[in-house]
């Protein structure tokens, strides 16, 4: 695959959205250790309210759908998890731009950009316990197996796996920021949920990719 379209990016939301859903529980699980107990609840219904505006009328250009994406989250997505998914994905819409297909260089700087915006708005770094720690390492990952001529559905599969080493990495952590960081060494021993929620991300990427390929 030599660019991913709008097609492409709407079939990852949507992947999103059913893993989401199916690991609702878990997520929450996850958030009632260390947060507020609704972060599966949160996130479920978030990208359900997507994918109802999605199915109501496709956006024609990567920067229109990835921006109702973003905008959706905002507003239907309580606690920290809504100004942040929907950061990461107005961001991306900007720098994609009003075009109907990502190249792979168009994709890492999207994705480089969400990034950014995410660090803007929530200030983490490596090491605090946030979705950061399973963020970077995939995008990390994504430029360099781009960089490496990998095509798009290794350099999407390599993201994901970088994603999911990431999210397991924020189990030993001690939080420093959002509501974790109030149980100091207490959160420690426990997944950050915001971090598995965006290994489910870059995992519906990687399957979205991967499927247009075969």
């Amino acid at each position: 695959m030599a660019a991913v379209d709008t097609a492409v990016l709407a079939d990852w939301i949507s992947r999103f959205r059913d893993a989401v859903t199916e690991k609702r529980e878990w997520l929450t699980e996850l958030d009632s250790a260390i947060g507020d107990a609704d972060h599966g609840a949160n996130m479920a219904r978030g990208m359900d309210a997507v994918m109802a505006k999605l199915e109501a009328g496709a956006p024609a250009t990567a920067d229109e759908l990835l921006k109702t994406v973003g905008m959706t989250l905002v507003s239907s997505v309580g606690g920290a998890s809504g100004p942040l998914y929907g950061t990461l994905f107005l961001r991306m819409g900007m720098t994609a731009g009003a075009v109907t297909e990502l190249d792979p260089a168009q994709l890492g700087a999207a994705l480089r950009a969400g990034l950014d915006g995410i660090v803007a708005r929530g200030k983490a770094e490596a090491g605090d316990k946030t979705m950061f720690d399973a963020m970077a390492p995939a995008v990390d990952a994504f430029d360099a197996s781009i960089a490496e001529g990998a095509d798009l559905a290794v350099a999407t599969a390599e993201a994901a796996r970088a994603g999911e080493e990431g999210r397991d990495g924020t189990e030993p952590l001690v939080a420093r920021k959002g509501r974790a960081s109030y149980l100091g060494e207490r959160s420690a021993g426990h997944l950050d949920p915001g971090a598995a929620s965006t290994a489910l991300l870059f995992d519906a990427l990687a399957a979205a990719v991967a499927d247009r390929t075969r």
